[in-house]
């Protein structure tokens, strides 16, 4: 497995809108396999033109996004506001270390509450809940240098490292740079494609699948596959019931999410093909929440869709967990897909 190239994919810096350096990795890694093109909207396409001729699209779809925040005022004594681009669960946010990326490159910056000390608080205010408007960007500059380096819009991230911990990999943004890091190695993988693939690595999912949506109406795929993450809570303090997948047990088939009922038929084939290579892998139904499938889904009159997910520990904080065998599984299982995606029949019967 190739984790020095997921280690810079994690680690790179891009919130919906700006995923400008995500963008060159993927385009690097896929040029020369692919036929690249970058639509308005920022989506990169590769196509890998089909083996055989059969004429079918087959769409790829991992975001580029991750969560973050853009400056939204600056005051006078140097101070940021911001404002979430994504869903942020303001428990994670305190005491964080954070990146201002400016015109002329990052900034140093700590993110605070707006709030006294603990030493000062009553009874009451301990239990007052902190929200996303509570919170401050001190960078150590005054106002007049603040305001001279920074603009409004500039975007703010977490100053996070990628980590390995026996099998376990954890950074920021593995939510949603570990499937494009599973996309990329399984286009590398397959060795035949019976259809045309159109691997996009898109943008603007973390507000509402945006980029997904755009480039689906424009390519009009026979068939859509989103790979994102989705939540392994397999830890203390919530029942087993509520885990929705485990980390280390396979990569992860999904039934359904917030935004989609995968097709019945994409969801079935890709369970035999799983077993058929003794790839390890699990059933997923995921509550809430939802992946570019979804949005893909509803384009040019309806396009079967599915999403194969990566369990993934404290999703949407800056140590988002993977485990590497769930990875391995993930690509193995993907590239399996794209060398027998021309063999589904996805219709349903007329009688």
């Amino acid at each position: 497995m190739n984790i020095a190239l997921l280690k810079e994919l994690t680690e790179a810096h891009g919130v919906p809108g700006q995923e400008d350096l995500i963008r060159k990795i993927v385009i690097r890694e896929l040029k020369g396999l692919c036929d690249i093109s970058v639509d308005a909207m920022g989506n990169v396409i590769a196509l890998k033109k089909s083996d055989t001729g059969t004429g079918k699209k087959l769409m790829l779809a991992a975001h580029m996004d991750e969560i973050g925040f853009v400056v939204k005022h600056i005051s006078d004594k140097g101070f940021l506001r911001i404002h979430p681009v994504g869903g942020w669960d303001a428990r994670t946010m305190p005491a964080q270390r954070v990146f201002v990326h400016t015109s002329e490159g990052p900034l140093n910056g700590v993110m605070m509450p707006g709030v006294k000390p603990i030493h000062m608080l009553s009874a009451e205010e301990r239990g007052k809940a902190l929200t996303t408007e509570d919170f401050f960007i001190d960078l150590g500059l005054d106002g007049e240098t603040a305001k001279k380096k920074v603009s409004v819009g500039d975007m703010v991230t977490m100053n996070r490292q990628f980590q390995q911990m026996g099998d376990l990999f954890t950074c920021k943004a593995m939510d949603d740079r570990v499937a494009v890091f599973v996309m990329i190695e399984a286009m590398k993988k397959a060795k035949s494609n019976g259809v045309e693939v159109y691997a996009v690595a898109t943008v603007q999912e973390e507000i509402g699948l945006r980029g997904a949506t755009a480039s689906a109406s424009a390519i009009k795929p026979d068939i859509a596959v989103a790979i994102d993450i989705t939540l392994a809570n397999d830890f203390p303090g919530i029942p087993e019931e509520n885990s929705v997948t485990k980390l280390g047990e396979g990569t992860a088939i999904k039934f359904m999410d917030g935004s989609l009922i995968c097709h019945p038929k994409l969801v079935a084939h890709f369970r035999e093909l799983a077993i058929q290579n003794g790839i390890p892998y699990q059933m997923e139904l995921l509550p809430m929440g939802g992946t570019d499938a979804g949005g893909i889904q509803r384009q040019n009159g309806g396009v079967p869709a599915f999403t194969l997910s990566i369990p993934t520990r404290y999703v949407h904080t800056v140590n988002e967990t993977v485990h590497s065998r769930d990875v391995q599984a993930s690509i193995d299982l993907l590239a399996a897909y794209i060398e027998n995606a021309h063999l589904g029949d996805y219709s349903y019967a007329v009688d």
